[in-house]
């Protein structure tokens, strides 16, 4: 397989040529090297191989939502959200050092030792932009808000540059962009073995998610204007969507495969390159695997699991949601499944869920052992194969980039404007609910809100096509690494300390239940301890601790028309500040009093 030999061809030329450092201003390649290095397209192709490695890697794919997220639960969340555990000095993250590579690549380009030709220069500066523009976004805009733009290489003697001070959200924002056009301009890729390689539709979509990002932020955080309106942005979103959609390059995966449509995106070895735009492969020559299987079915990933209070969102094939029928609360597990949104089966663990060389036991959610306490157990990522729970060596290639994202964006930066209709509806939402097996209101704009929805989730929004695009989109790009910056953007943040960490719904606490309806004992929940449990039940026991106890772990919650919901209570509970600190991380004190030692001044972010 040679998909991902770009990967590791340059490992040397790597090792000996470029600085992983954090520094702005640390020496890179020799001005020598420089010449041989940019004096011909192999070369220059051979260091922008390097500017990859800045991507997030297969594994990141699912684990950037980990511990993080309001409709995920686990026994292990991150200290950010957890109420007296966090401070700023605990803060280190303030590096520079990709930004540096790739400022080189592209100083270098524009240098006297660059002699390709102005064709194929124009192709690497747009490759090399394209990358500046991730970084900023990813790791800087998206987690500081304002910040210092470094157009080029800073020089150690220029002091005034390496400690300027931060450049306004909007002018970060200009400069991706323009960035990012000069990318779709002139970028000579199209298309490349697994889509693995950035192509100018990567460029018009991570425009478009930048576009639609700063839009919102604007309008929900209600900042000024200044290069700049919302929608303008949003404008700029919705445009930059409807060319990917119009260049007919892509379409939404509907092929079903073994796992279904939607599954088959996460779950092959080969990418999808109908939906997937830019994707990362897996590469069994190279050792290049992913963690998926240990992260979500052993002790390894700390338990993430969705939470039934987010389950509940999933529509009914028909395209009501399950919230409208009554007494939906007590629906068993064994029948949650039946008649809904073909993603939630394709997501979790249903009652026929099956792997290979697994036991039955093994193919319960795995409440008992913390991997899926709510008992709601991710399969997204995996293959169904316990062979691959032992180790780090998932053969599935994962999407990074995709097609479902752009539909998205065009919907909502069309309902933010006021100015969506039918048709858009109908080949954005209506096009992501058909491959979900939804048959009802595909074609037109929903015109009632869902009280559950609204009142569980975005209290403040009152348009139910808005509403609507929302449920979508986190069902959508569930765990895909989305959902926090969407929070934050839409100014959302309380879910974090709001949303229910609930789980399945049992009938009877000291009795054996029956979860997936197979005719056997499966669970034993209990207040008591092992000891007092009847030694038939030991092995199924599950322990649930009093309303107040402070014991970590699972409650028990009467459901006032019967039964208990299980919910997940944390030693230290989760926190949302009212300042809203939390949309931002703050700028790492020790680099604030750096710059004050030197004479200048760092910002910090509100409320740190």
């Amino acid at each position: 397989m040679k998909k991902n030999i770009f990967k590791y061809c340059f490992a040397l030329f790597l090792a000996g040529a470029t600085s992983l450092s954090c520094s702005l201003d640390e020496p890179l390649i020799s001005s020598a090297d420089r010449k041989t290095v940019f004096g011909s397209e192999t070369g220059i192709q051979s260091y922008s191989y390097s500017l990859y490695s800045l991507l997030p890697s297969l594994d990141d794919v699912f684990y950037q939502e980990h511990g993080a997220s309001d409709y995920c639960m686990t026994p292990s969340p991150t200290s950010f959200y957890l109420a007296g555990t966090y401070n700023p000095e605990q803060q280190t993250s303030w590096g520079w050092g990709g930004l540096r590579r790739i400022n080189y690549f592209l100083d270098a380009l524009q240098s006297e030792d660059c002699t390709v030709d102005e064709e194929t220069k124009a192709h690497y500066l747009a490759l090399g932009k394209w990358f500046r523009a991730w970084y900023y976004f990813t790791t800087k805009l998206c987690d500081y808000g304002e910040v210092p733009w470094f157009e080029h290489l800073v020089e150690s003697s220029d002091e005034a540059t390496l400690y300027k001070g931060r450049d306004s959200r909007d002018v970060i924002v200009d400069h991706m962009i323009k960035d990012l056009d000069y990318c779709a301009e002139h970028l000579r890729t199209v298309s490349s073995v697994g889509n693995s390689l950035v192509s100018k539709y990567a460029a018009l979509l991570l425009k478009a998610r930048i576009c639609l990002y700063e839009a919102s932020w604007k309008k929900y955080h209600h900042l000024p204007d200044e290069l700049y309106t919302a929608d303008d942005l949003y404008r700029m979103a919705a445009s930059t969507a409807d060319a990917i959609m119009k260049s007919g390059e892509f379409s939404i995966h509907t092929d079903p495969g073994s796992k279904g449509a939607y599954r088959s995106l996460f779950y092959s070895t080969e990418i999808q390159t109908d939906e997937v735009i830019l994707g990362l492969c897996t590469d069994l020559d190279y050792g290049i695997y992913n963690s998926a299987n240990r992260h979500f079915n052993t002790n390894y990933g700390n338990g993430d699991c969705m939470s039934r209070a987010f389950l509940f969102t999933y529509l009914k094939l028909d395209g009501t949601p399950v919230t409208s029928q009554a007494n939906y609360t007590t629906t068993l597990f064994k029948d949650e499944f039946t008649g809904r949104d073909l993603r939630l089966a394709q997501t979790l663990r249903t009652p026929d869920y099956t792997m290979a060389g697994a036991t039955d036991s093994e193919l319960l959610p795995d409440i008992r052992g913390q991997e899926a306490i709510s008992g709601y157990h991710i399969i997204k990522f995996c293959i169904d194969d316990v062979a691959y729970n032992k180790d780090s060596k998932g053969i599935n290639s994962l999407p990074l980039m995709r097609y479902a994202e752009v539909l998205l964006i065009y919907a909502e930066a069309r309902a933010e404007l006021g100015e969506i209709t039918a048709s858009d509806w109908a080949k954005t939402i209506g096009k992501l609910r058909s491959r979900a097996g939804i048959s009802g209101g595909l074609n037109q704009l929903p015109t009632t809100v869902d009280p559950y929805l609204q009142e569980t989730f975005y209290p403040d929004i009152t348009d139910p096509v808005i509403l609507e695009i929302r449920r979508e989109r986190a069902i959508e790009l569930f765990f895909e690494g989305f959902r926090n910056t969407d929070l934050d953007r839409w100014a959302e943040g309380h879910l974090h300390e709001d949303l229910p960490w609930t789980g399945i719904h049992i009938p009877a606490l000291d009795t054996k239940i029956d979860l997936r309806g197979k005719g056997k004992d499966e669970f034993y929940f209990s207040m008591k301890p092992m000891s007092q449990i009847p030694a038939a039940y030991r092995d199924i026991y599950v322990q649930i601790f009093p309303e107040d106890s402070s014991e970590m772990g699972l409650r028990a919650i009467p459901n006032p028309a019967g039964g208990y919901d299980l919910e997940l209570r944390l030693v230290v509970p989760r926190i949302w500040y009212p300042d809203g600190r939390q949309y931002l991380i703050p700028i790492p004190p020790q680099i604030i009093r750096e710059y004050r030692d030197k004479g200048y001044t760092l910002t910090q972010n509100p409320g740190w």
